[in-house]
């Protein structure tokens, strides 16, 4: 298969390759960051893609974001995100692309056999979905409460947001600083996976998350 890479760490990129190789395989792009790898899969013909989440620039999201582009543009391209983390947000979205199908999400310190590894990465090139378990459990977890890992502070900070408290009189309430209160709701847009974003308003997402699970 003529597969792309993005991977910003340069040895474990090198090792995919390498890796990828032994299986007969050719990387036709190796990259470090989500822009790149999107230019590089608009400008030659790939099997199949594995990225990594975080990547330069920002090391937030940029690789797991550059996967949902070029699922927009190909549905049926096959993407594999090979990651230190679950971005649960991101995750469901790229599981909700192209029918679910051809995707897999595998957690980077779980996979400990390399045949087993490379036999994923052929059944997502076929159209199969592999999914890490620990990955499903967060997923799972999270849509049944979007809440459940906040703290008994952040929620009280919530509650106010959603009552269309500003920072300033949050902070009055619960007798806090107004650095307290953005401190805790930065927390709250972590733990909600709320990523920045330029045509997406976190505060209100954040609202909208605690309305629907009263």
């Amino acid at each position: 298969m003529r597969i792309a890479v993005a991977e910003d760490a340069v040895l474990m990129r090198a090792g995919l390759a390498e890796l990828l190789s032994r299986f007969g395989h050719e990387v036709v792009a190796s990259v470090a960051a989500g822009e790149e790898l999107v230019a590089a899969v608009r400008a030659t013909e790939v099997d199949i893609v594995i990225t990594d989440v975080r990547m330069p620039p920002g090391y937030g999201d940029e690789g797991i974001r550059a996967a949902l582009t070029l699922r927009a543009e190909s549905p049926a391209l096959p993407i594999v995100v090979l990651s230190q983390y679950v971005e649960q947000t991101y995750a469901s979205e790229l599981l909700d692309s192209g029918d679910g199908k051809a995707v897999g999400y595998l957690l980077k310190d779980r996979v400990g056999d390399v045949e087993e590894f490379a036999a994923d990465i052929g059944r997502i090139a076929e159209g199969g979905t592999v999914i890490d378990p620990e990955v499903v459990r967060q997923l799972l977890s999270h849509r049944k409460d979007p809440l459940h890992r906040l703290t008994a502070r952040e929620l009280e900070v919530l509650a106010l947001m959603a009552e269309g408290r500003s920072n300033a009189a949050i902070a009055r309430g619960l007798v806090v600083s107004d650095a307290a209160v953005s401190k805790h709701i930065a927390s709250i847009f972590t733990k909600l996976d709320l990523a920045q974003a330029e045509d997406d308003h976190r505060r209100v997402r954040a609202v909208l998350a605690y309305l629907r699970a009263r």
